[in-house]
């Protein structure tokens, strides 16, 4: 695919915590529809089946795919190892995001080695997802075609910072010459349209749309 195909575009993330009754893949793949027909031109989507479910209602839409993993022994867990990017990619997905932190990874992979691959032997985009200015440059001189900032605020380098901070996007776009998508607390619209009028290539907003066990909770604390 044209990366240019995403400019200026809402890209809505579907995902559901793993003991929700959304975290199904046919139910995954209807939420995605809905938020498709009203305009989002491409979908975040986590895991393989996920990423299925969604082509296989909708074929022509670009997913950037992950694979969350929990457990693995290290603090990164969004795409974290080349065996997962295969299977992000074989499920379909366009584009792959991996965690673009400095953090260790499992079998001590490498952020290099895992772009290079997805790049060489998969034939697809990398969005990196990253925290600082320091890795989302490190990030770009490796290979990364697509820089966001979804990882801002939930690192333990990061754990002060209050996503989204248009101050850090600002930042990223005058020393970044990629990409820059703007991912991870987005409450609103207005803040959406912040963040494209800032000069991102796009904005990823998720909970604010799609998180419904995470919206209904909200609501149940303040009134109980």
């Amino acid at each position: 695919m044209e990366i240019d195909q995403l400019r200026s575009s809402l890209i809505i993330s579907c995902q559901a915590p793993s003991d929700s009754p959304l975290h199904d893949p046919s139910i995954m793949a209807s939420i995605a529809q809905a938020c498709v027909n009203q305009g989002a031109k491409a979908l975040r989507i986590d895991s393989p089946s996920h990423i299925q479910g969604v082509k296989k209602l909708m074929p022509n839409i670009p997913v950037i795919g992950l694979l969350k993993q929990i457990g693995l022994g290290c603090d990164v867990y969004i795409t974290p190892c080349i065996a997962d990017a295969i299977a992000v990619s074989e499920a379909g997905a366009e584009i792959i995001a991996i965690d673009a932190t400095a953090r260790n990874r499992p079998n001590n992979e490498k952020i290099t080695d895992i772009i290079t691959y997805i790049h060489e032997k998969l034939g697809k985009l990398v969005m990196a997802d990253i925290d600082t200015m320091e890795n989302a440059i490190a990030a770009s001189e490796v290979g990364a075609d697509i820089i966001g900032t979804t990882l801002y605020g939930y690192t333990e380098e990061t754990k002060d910072c209050i996503p989204p901070s248009f101050d850090f996007v600002t930042e990223l776009l005058t020393k970044i010459n990629k990409p820059i998508i703007c991912e991870g607390g987005i409450q609103t619209p207005q803040e959406a349209k912040q963040a494209l009028d800032l000069g991102c290539f796009a904005v990823v907003v998720g909970t604010a749309i799609t998180g419904v066990d995470l919206l209904a909770h909200k609501f149940l604390q303040e009134i109980i």
